[in-house]
């Protein structure tokens, strides 16, 4: 088995079909949509391959050392992972085809209207694990 991240993106993957951005969706249209991804989930469970997933909240911040004790904080001037990263899925499946259908099932998650977002995913091996791509 190998173990796959799925990462939902904010901004920076291509546009995807159904484009309202979610907080212009209505409560229930994103219950819809956290429902999906926990019914999703739940199958993966079933079937032995769901690791873990984790929506983020658009807070952050960036922090590094700059020596003992004195840890500087910013806010920009430039791209962060809030404005980037949505959330993501950890799976962990026999093969890369398999990583391939589950990729594309999460991304068939409802949103404006209840109809499938059809939003990409950025799909990667963890480190350690290389696919055989056989296309």
């Amino acid at each position: 088995m190998a173990k796959y991240l799925l990462l939902k993106h904010y901004r920076g993957a291509p546009a995807p079909a159904n484009d309202a951005p979610m907080d212009q969706w209505t409560p229930e249209e994103i219950s819809a949509h956290v429902q999906y991804m926990d019914d999703l989930a739940a199958r993966l469970v079933e079937t032995g391959e769901y690791v873990e997933s984790q929506a983020l909240a658009p807070e952050g911040t960036f922090v590094r050392f700059d020596g003992e004790g004195r840890p500087p904080v910013t806010d920009g001037p430039f791209a962060e992972t809030k404005d980037l990263i949505a959330g993501w899925m950890v799976i962990d499946v026999d093969t890369y085809e398999r990583a391939l259908e589950v990729a594309a099932e999460l991304s068939a998650a409802p949103g404006a209207g209840g109809k499938p977002i059809h939003e990409w995913l950025e799909l990667r091996p963890f480190l350690g694990c290389h696919p055989t791509i056989t296309e």
